[in-house]
């Protein structure tokens, strides 16, 4: 029974991290949102000598929105990873697609049927 509940604490746990993480990422997408409307009010092709520094300028703002979105994924793939781990490999044919069972995996050996 202790270790049910060590499960059960940790599984608490991971659900209030998740949900931590979803308010980090709602108040991501507001700054997103009033950075969008900052841009799209003040930055024109005029505000640029040459159309590179336009493009090197967007692509600064591209980056960092990717370095976002890769740290975000790297922490929920290791939170899944986790979970994987705390709930155990009892089920791996669904757990393999996501909940969809092998659905994921379908088209898997699709580049072989040369």
């Amino acid at each position: 029974m202790e270790r049910e509940q060590s499960y059960m604490t940790i599984l608490d746990a991971m659900a209030k991290i998740q949900f931590n993480v979803s308010l980090i990422l709602e108040a991501k997408a507001a700054e997103a949102e009033k950075s969008r409307n900052w841009v799209c009010g003040q930055i024109h092709s005029a505000s640029f000598e040459a159309h590179e520094d336009g493009v090197k300028h967007s692509l600064d703002f591209h980056e960092q929105l990717i370095e976002v979105i890769d740290g975000i994924t790297k922490m929920e793939n290791s939170l899944a990873r986790n979970m994987k781990l705390v709930l155990g490999h009892e089920n791996e044919d669904s757990s393999s697609g996501g909940g969809f069972g092998n659905f994921m995996e379908f088209g898997a050996d699709s580049d072989n049927d040369d």
